[in-house]
């Protein structure tokens, strides 16, 4: 199938594939590329852009959808399509970097107020859309800067929605949490550095830091394996959960046949929202003392307290949400992501934030090869926002409003 939308092609479906075709891409996104509009210059070459449909009530707090417009890198050679070719074949599947992570919810919120002011709605609440950089490698220069800055103060948030994850079966995912990263991505995590005798690789050395870094790393690999066998014993946890913790980066040695003085090991670490985060801290520092003398850690930033999005009845935001999707018979699994999002940063300023991508019956494929959206599926998440809109931007004045 050609790659360019045929006559017959729905318009949402056009644009979507348009927006695939920008290479932005990490580490060097083309975020210039077709832009006419200006926004919030947050640092250096990186924007925020919002677009705002006013409310009939300006004293209210606002909608803010989020979605970043960065993708993280292709090897081009796995797949089956050139990647930002936006390729669409005869079983309507949208080949494309980002068609998953999240250009898809970007057009579907942009179509959904498109449809909505065709129609002449008007809704008490104004609705903002934010499209930021770098989400992919932290958000550093993008949302964590961006949430500091007088013009999104401006904005009123009360609540957000951000991206969320395919889901292969007929429910659709929804995340009030995430799981805590103690450092700015994409610098390691925690990093644990052994310091030994060093000498000659013939000689049988006492006391060396290769042996003491393995007792730190033997340690922290059975606790993933405890972590990993409570998840698959118990059929009602999700990922987001429990914590993980891969080791991602060995470092030391200028020589075979020279013992290092000091070695290191860097680990990725995703601690679930309900760790006690200092009790955890603690069980570092005790792997590290019983590996022996001269065994430290530090983190590239300190660990932060989770932010919880509430999902009980009570709480107006959700149930707005949440109502919507039962009028459209939509079944949610509420989860904690598993990854980091900016919704963090939201969250973090006091913005409640549910991650969410309609995207159901659908693989989970970001960040994979041949990542790809069936257009039925796109097409459906583009109905389901213009069902969400209107509730949210409808919920009646809060205490905290009156």
């Amino acid at each position: 199938m050609a790659s360019e939308g045929s006559e017959d092609e729905h318009p949402s479906v056009t644009l979507f594939r348009q927006y695939l075709r920008i290479r932005t891409l990490q580490p060097e996104p083309d975020y210039g590329e077709n832009s006419a509009v200006s926004g919030c210059v947050v640092a250096p070459g990186r924007v925020v852009t919002v677009l705002t449909w006013p409310g009939t009530n300006p004293k209210l707090s606002s909608v803010l959808l989020n979605s970043h417009t960065d993708v993280v890198p292709v090897f081009q050679e796995y797949w089956s399509h050139d990647p930002f070719e936006a390729f669409k074949d005869a079983d309507g599947y949208i080949y494309g970097r980002g068609a998953q992570d999240m250009k898809c919810v970007s057009i579907q919120y942009l179509e959904a107020v498109r449809r909505l002011k065709a129609e002449g709605h008007h809704f008490p609440r104004t609705i903002h859309l934010t499209f930021v950089p770098d989400e992919e490698i932290g958000g550093h220069q993008g949302m964590e800067l961006f949430v500091k800055r007088p013009e999104f103060q401006a904005l009123r948030a009360g609540f957000a929605l951000d991206e969320g994850l395919a889901n292969p079966t007929d429910a659709f995912t929804v995340f009030y949490s995430e799981r805590t990263t103690p450092f700015p991505l994409p610098l390691p995590g925690v990093r644990v550095t052994s310091t030994g005798k060093p000498g000659h690789g013939s000689r049988f050395i006492e006391d060396t830091a290769a042996e003491k870094l393995h007792k730190v790393v033997s340690s922290i690999l059975a606790f993933r394996e405890k972590e990993r066998q409570r998840l698959q014993s118990d059929p009602q946890l999700k990922e987001g959960a429990v914590t993980s913790v891969n080791l991602t980066i060995l470092e030391g040695g200028v020589a075979y046949n020279v013992v290092p003085a000091t070695m290191s090991a860097s680990f990725d670490f995703r601690v679930a929202p309900d760790v006690d985060l200092k009790a955890f801290e603690g069980q570092l520092q005790d792997w590290c003392q019983a590996a022996g003398e001269g065994v430290t850690f530090e983190f590239a930033q300190k660990w932060t307290e989770p932010q919880v999005t509430p999902t009980d009845d009570s709480d107006p935001w959700w149930a707005a949400f949440s109502g919507a999707c039962r009028d459209m018979n939509l079944t949610l699994e509420p989860e904690i992501f598993p990854a980091a999002t900016d919704s963090r940063y939201l969250r973090a300023v006091g913005v409640p934030a549910l991650g969410f991508s309609p995207m159901n019956r659908t693989p989970i494929l970001l960040h994979d090869h041949d990542e790809r959206l069936h257009e039925a599926v796109f097409l459906r998440g583009v109905d389901i926002y213009t069902r969400l809109l209107p509730a949210l931007a409808s919920v009646p004045v809060l205490p905290s409003e009156s």
